[in-house]
């Protein structure tokens, strides 16, 4: 049986993306931040989240390890699992975003076909893409969760930038050094970049 013949969408009878944003007084977008583990993403989405919110405006986190422990908890760490992860997560910042949400992503996503991948589904006129850039030395210094020092022992398969590698982008929207600048900075630098696409006026 041929599942597609039974699935018939209602998108066209459904309130409009810009009844939504009408009604939020925002544009929808996705933030789209990625990096090695350790290399701030999660501490730059909360920082940035928590500016725009006390702008006015409404926003959502979608974090890693916070989908992995839920919608994404049958996945691993292989090609395809990645792949299925940045799919799903990529879904739901869609609805998200055609929702009028400011929607920040943090997700590792090591592959330019992943990024690609998110941004297909998505949509470029509302995806940010943002790397978040510091060395595996720098995040394995930093090593917030202790993922780094259980890799080392061969505790963490399939480990990004040591097991499975990381592919730099060749393109991006913005590149945050996280390296160079503190959080406030970094944070400042994104603002800048989004704040123009966020506001309806």
């Amino acid at each position: 049986m041929n599942v597609g013949e039974n699935i018939h969408p209602v998108f066209d009878r459904m309130l409009g993306r810009e009844a939504k944003e009408a009604r939020l007084g925002q544009r929808g977008l996705a933030i789209w931040l990625y990096g090695l583990s350790g290399s701030g993403k999660s501490t730059i989405a909360i920082a940035l989240e928590r500016r725009l919110a006390a702008e006015g405006f409404f926003t959502q986190i979608l974090d890693g390890d916070n989908i992995r422990s839920g919608l994404n908890r049958n996945l691993g760490f292989s090609d395809e699992d990645r792949t299925e992860n940045i799919r799903r997560i990529a879904e739901v910042a869609k609805l998200f975003v055609r929702a009028g949400v400011v929607t920040l992503t943090s997700f590792i996503t090591p592959r330019r076909d992943l990024r690609d991948l998110a941004r297909g589904i998505i949509g470029p006129a509302d995806f940010c893409e943002v790397y978040v850039s510091a060395s595996f030395a720098t995040c394995a210094q930093r090593d917030p969760k202790g993922l780094y020092a259980k890799a080392a022992g061969g505790g963490v398969p399939q480990f990004t930038g040591q097991d499975s590698a990381f592919e730099e982008p060749e393109s991006a929207d913005l590149v945050i050094p996280t390296e160079r600048l503190s959080v406030d900075e970094a944070v400042g630098l994104l603002h800048r970049q989004v704040i123009d696409r966020i506001r309806t006026v």
